[in-house]
């Protein structure tokens, strides 16, 4: 059907490419959107060697479009309104170079419009900070592995979690719905009233044991642990190498946590993650014990306490949820739909 369509092409970095493809894939006039890698020094680069930084090369899209249905001003300004071109060290949670933002030219006719667009950007003032989003000649693309395209159409869940807990969305708003953003545009944001239903049904589903039915259902570690903030041993706990693909919930109540998608080796000894699987689930507190100044994760509706967390994990969150084993308990994927945790099966 393209064939008779005359297409152009148009390369956006703005962080994230599951995000930025998912939100340009919306566009009318827009026919396909590919993820991919560009303005780096190394071809055909890999995921894991642009993750860390060490290529140049940024996570962009290339953008196919009609351009008698959509112009490629109007996709600027569509770019402009989805990302924040005032953060030179990434895009929201993700953070480093290779998440910059920038708009690669394919013509001298899209570099005028880029600058024309950039400046306009900059005289209505809609940013406090300078716009640091570069304009660069387009040089090469290199296609990401095919389990990044269409990612948040292959995983829902997963994609709808990041996204929100990525604060992505939530800049969005907060900087467009008094500064010309059309009601509409507001409303289409891809997480508001869908992720406040999900977290209803989710919250919903999970409850608070008696004391006296945690005290019988828990081993004395694990009632130590959740109940008395204790700490169990590292490297003599259930979780702490388990390399099994499922989920975590918590012990007392059953709410889910955390995802082996999102573990890692972090050599302590006890099981860490990057991010919690439901972050509305998750409660932070300062805690001050033993001499320092640390942040406690408990959970929401059990008000298990878990562990810590820590800035010294690594991307894309650079976090370290550092988990006790005896406040979690583990759900393996097939076994996911017979304990009631089904729609978390699209996961793995």
């Amino acid at each position: 059907m393209m064939d008779n369509i005359k297409t152009e092409i148009a390369t956006f970095a703005g962080g994230c490419f599951w995000c930025t493809e998912a939100d340009f894939e919306k566009v009318k006039g827009v026919q396909k959107v590919i993820s991919g890698y560009t303005g780096g020094h190394k071809p055909d680069p890999a995921y894991k060697e642009v993750s860390m930084g060490g290529t140049g090369h940024t996570e962009a899209i290339q953008v196919y479009f009609d351009p008698k249905v959509v112009t490629y001003t109007e996709l600027l300004d569509y770019f402009w309104r989805h990302i924040n071109p005032t953060d030179a060290g990434g895009q929201f949670v993700d953070r480093g170079n290779q998440y910059r933002s920038e708009i690669f030219y394919h013509t001298d006719k899209q570099k005028m419009e880029a600058t024309s667009s950039k400046k306009a950007l900059e005289a209505d003032m809609v940013f406090e900070k300078p716009i640091v989003t570069r304009i660069t000649k387009f040089e090469a693309f290199y296609p990401a592995e095919t389990y990044h395209q269409d990612y948040y159409k292959k995983n829902p869940i997963r994609y709808k979690y990041y996204r929100w807990n990525s604060g992505r969305d939530q800049f969005i708003e907060n900087t467009w719905k008094n500064k010309h953003m059309k009601q509409e545009e507001i409303k289409a944001l891809p997480m508001d009233k869908e992720m406040d239903k999900m977290k209803e049904d989710t919250m919903s589903s999970w409850t608070r044991p008696s004391n006296a039915e945690i005290k019988k259902k828990l081993t004395p570690m694990q009632y130590k642990i959740t109940q008395h903030e204790g700490t169990e041993p590292p490297f003599q706990n259930a979780f702490w190498d388990n390399k099994e693909e499922g989920i975590y919930v918590d012990i007392v109540s059953g709410e889910p946590l955390f995802s082996s998608k999102d573990k890692f080796k972090s050599g302590t000894g006890w099981p860490s993650f990057t991010r919690p699987l439901e972050p509305e689930h998750i409660v932070e507190k300062t805690d001050k014990s033993l001499f320092m100044t640390r942040t406690e994760v408990r959970s929401k509706i059990a008000d298990s306490h878990l562990g810590h967390v820590f800035d010294d994990g690594p991307v894309p969150t650079g976090l370290r949820y550092c988990i006790n084993s005896g406040a979690l308990k583990f759900i393996p994927k097939d076994k996911l739909t017979e304990a009631g945790y089904g729609k978390y099966a699209t996961l793995f």
